[in-house]
């Protein structure tokens, strides 16, 4: 699916949040944090990037893409969040070349990529993760246990000077830009909902 950014009738520069992942199963803690950037980040949408393969990630136990796909569309969702597999198209699963290429299809859309603090931590691994920072905004939800080692980390240190203390600045600043935000914690997990299933399945 190609997602499509709001049209306006004025000059207004369109914001989207996104959220890329395996989604394996999509679940309601996703849309948790999708809502509360569409309240907190004042995005005009949030896409949900479900990746064909995370490079980070075994394929094994990876549910396949239509599957993933689906189970996302399956959930209450909100008007503004759109469920795509535009990276089969962009042609990379790799958060820098994804950024690259949106900010290429899409020049008059500000983006925000949207992470867990889990990810802020273990960012220095991704290929070219500083080139994330560059090529779009970045917000980082609290995820318990990892806030305090991810603020005290390799990437929120490099860029330490480019955070903002309002999240809702981000869609109005140049990268580098990021903010932190402290939510309400969901305890909804991919991994505990594919136990579930495989125990229903036995």
């Amino acid at each position: 699916m190609e997602p499509r950014p709001p049209a306006f009738g004025d000059r207004r520069r369109r914001v989207v949040g996104l959220l890329g992942g395996s989604f394996n199963p999509a679940h309601a803690g996703h849309v948790h944090i999708s809502v509360e950037a569409l309240r907190r980040l004042g995005v005009d949408q949030v896409w949900w990037l479900v990746s064909p393969q995370n490079p980070l990630k075994p394929a094994d136990g990876m549910a396949p893409l239509a599957d993933r796909m689906a189970s996302a569309r399956c959930l209450p969702l909100h008007h503004r969040i759109i469920v795509t597999d535009i990276e089969i198209r962009l042609g990379s699963t790799r958060t820098a070349a994804v950024l690259d290429a949106l900010n290429r299809r899409y020049p008059a859309v500000a983006f925000i990529w949207m992470m867990g603090a889990d990810n802020l931590r273990q960012i220095p691994k991704w290929w070219r993760w500083s080139d994330i920072f560059t090529a779009a905004r970045v917000a980082v939800f609290d995820r318990n246990p990892y806030s305090y080692r991810a603020l005290a980390g390799a990437a929120a240190m490099k860029f330490a000077r480019s955070r903002k203390r309002n999240p809702r600045a981000l869609g109005c600043s140049n990268p580098p830009a990021w903010s932190y935000l402290a939510i309400r914690r969901h305890g909804a997990s991919a991994t505990a909902l594919r136990r579930a299933a495989q125990n229903v399945n036995k």
